[in-house]
């Protein structure tokens, strides 16, 4: 087995164990939600739980990785060639009021780019798995991304970050524009979510901003390996980093990311 194959299965093993972990706390963690710093950004005695699992599971096989974790952050040598990025429990929100809508994800960079990842939805027992070369699959069986090439016949997936209520860049009016444009969007709280529903055909479209590197590393390469595109909202390559993503089956692309930068402010929606 190649590196990644290896690497790609030990990544599916911590999503599994985390996974049952997130189950045993369904509808339990009412008097054990607490906020960390911003409204609405939680985090539960689950989301700590199912991390302490996966990087159990890290420490052991993979211990000279490092690590990017959503509640223990940067863990090992940052400078490393191998970074997992990992969230938990993506969805903490929606896991919180038992709304079926959170997943675990794992996603590994190599020098910078993804090359693996694991989201596994534990509500619905759909794992999806990646790894760059490897193909893509949910419940071990081959994904594609959608064949739809208009904008108009297009469903979409998107996000509001935290700081909503703290800036115009808030992507209300990206939402309302859009909606005009489509046949629908869909905003699930879970980034990890929408790019494996992209990936799978589900969505024909993403994009979202304020997101953070263990959201969105595992969804990459899936939607990649699918033989989706993602980029940067302008269509530049994408920059982990920035905060903003833009995934899609790659055939509405191009009109998704002129049409993000034509959105009018949110004042001109009556």
């Amino acid at each position: 087995m190649t590196n990644l194959q290896i690497f790609l299965d030990i990544a599916t093993e911590a999503a599994l164990a985390a996974g049952a972990v997130l189950q045993g706390y369904l509808g339990k963690v009412e008097n054990a939600i607490t906020e960390k710093g911003r409204p609405g950004d939680f985090v539960t005695v689950a989301d700590k739980a199912s991390e302490t699992v996966i990087l159990d599971f890290f420490h052991r096989h993979l211990p000279e990785h490092a690590i990017l974790a959503e509640e223990s952050g940067k863990l090992g040598n940052q400078d490393n060639e191998f970074l997992w990025a990992i969230d938990p429990l993506d969805g903490t929100t929606n896991f919180a009021h038992q709304y079926p809508a959170f997943a675990v994800s794992i996603g590994l960079l190599v020098n910078g780019v993804p090359q693996v990842g694991v989201i596994y939805d534990p509500f619905h027992n759909e794992l999806f798995q990646a790894a760059a070369n490897l193909g893509a699959t949910r419940n071990r069986q081959p994904i594609k991304i959608s064949d739809t090439s208009e904008l108009s016949k297009s469903l979409l997936v998107t996000g509001f970050a935290y700081d909503r209520r703290e800036t115009s860049d808030n992507n209300y009016a990206e939402f309302c524009h859009l909606t005009h444009l489509t046949q629908g969007v869909r905003r699930s709280g879970s980034a990890a979510l929408d790019l494996a529903y992209v990936a799978c055909g589900r969505a024909d479209g993403y994009w979202e901003r304020g997101i953070s590197p263990w959201d969105v590393v595992a969804g990459v390469i899936l939607v990649q390996e699918a033989g989706g595109k993602v980029t940067s909202y302008d269509g530049s390559p994408l920059h982990i980093e920035s905060g903003k993503i833009l995934a899609t089956n790659g055939s509405i692309h191009g009109s998704l990311s002129s049409e993000l930068g034509q959105a009018p402010p949110l004042s001109a929606w009556k």
